[in-house]
């Protein structure tokens, strides 16, 4: 199938175009001139536009003659202006819209949402749950971007939502190589004691399950939660990347609404002067992650398209840890 994947230069877009070469099928990637894409060096099949996300011309020449578009790129950090979430998160999912309803061949519009639309609550929810607002920038401009997919269902795109819970696995940032450069430094934080579980979701997994998903005439206008379903918490996470690389576990626990509170006076000064550098310790959206529970039942991508994980949270663990090893050799 022809196939057009944004945000290859990323973690999951990228993986996501390096299976899909690997299995002969045709891909075309958007990309920055500055982007890094040595990881899909060497793979055949792979077109890439030159060009951004925001730009009408370069998107529509990258969707021309797709079948499937999976819609990777976004921005998920925990701390960046509100105006770069909204201009990659909103405005480059808006355009992205725009340039799929002028391709007739298209079959499939994958759009990559996350669990935090849901607004991080205490009991994780099935995909019926309202997606909540609660004035962070991640989860703000994901709702919106939601939003402007399900208008273009409503004119007739053909649209799959994913929710991903807390990806992982090489070439990992926030949830690999950040935790493990905290590790290093002993400056890791365990929220709650790490007991909330991280709903985490192997990279691998998660391709497996766009790819399956994008396939399946059921899954047509549908939305679904996306986690291995291991039940593994922060700790066991956090302790089987510490075991591995050598290095003691966190020693710093707070409790979850003290983290809150740490996090709030920690973010003040930058939103009181947005000219300064840097970016706080802590988070508000990051206590949110490590502080409540992940683990989002996904029973119904199970159900309908047979998403069954094939790779362990063991292997994923040995995965990721080789890939840092090779980062950072001893």
């Amino acid at each position: 199938m022809p196939v057009f994947v944004t945000g290859a230069s990323g973690f999951l877009g990228g993986r996501l175009t390096e299976m899909l070469a690997l299995a002969g099928e045709q891909v075309t990637v958007l990309a920055r001139p500055t982007s890094d894409l040595r990881h899909l060096s060497g793979l055949a099949g792979v077109r890439v536009v030159l060009g951004d996300l925001t730009e009408n011309a370069a998107v529509a020449e990258a969707a021309r003659g797709a079948t499937h578009i999976f819609h990777c790129a976004a921005t998920s950090t925990d701390w960046a202006p509100m105006e770069v979430f909204l201009q990659s998160n909103v405005t480059g999912t808006e355009t992205l819209l725009a340039a799929a309803q002028q391709v007739p061949c298209l079959e499939r519009f994958i759009h990559v949402s996350t669990t935090d639309v849901y607004g991080y609550p205490a009991i994780p929810c099935p995909e019926t749950g309202a997606l909540l607002d609660v004035g962070l920038p991640y989860n703000r401009t994901k709702i919106l971007a939601e939003q402007t997919v399900w208008q273009s269902s409503r004119n007739r795109l053909p649209v799959t939502v994913v929710r991903p819970a807390t990806i992982y696995g090489p070439r990992g940032k926030a949830f690999v190589k950040d935790i493990a450069d905290l590790l290093r430094v002993r400056q890791m934080v365990h929220i709650g004691g790490g007991q909330a579980r991280g709903g985490f979701l192997y990279v691998d997994n998660a391709v497996d399950a766009m790819i399956a998903a994008a396939r399946s005439p059921q899954t047509e206008g549908q939305a679904y939660n996306l986690t291995d379903g291991t039940g593994v918490n922060w700790k066991m996470y956090v302790a089987a990347l510490a075991d591995g690389l050598g290095c003691k576990p966190p020693w710093i626990n707070l409790p979850y609404r003290a983290a809150m509170a740490i996090a709030s006076a920690m973010e003040a000064p930058y939103h009181c002067f947005r000219k300064l550098p840097g970016r706080p310790m802590l988070t508000r959206h990051a206590v949110s992650l490590l502080g409540r529970d992940q683990e989002f039942p996904s029973d119904k991508a199970r159900v309908e398209f047979g998403f069954t994980p094939r790779v362990s949270f063991e292997e994923g663990i040995s995965r990721s840890l080789a890939w840092l090893k090779g980062l950072n050799p001893a």
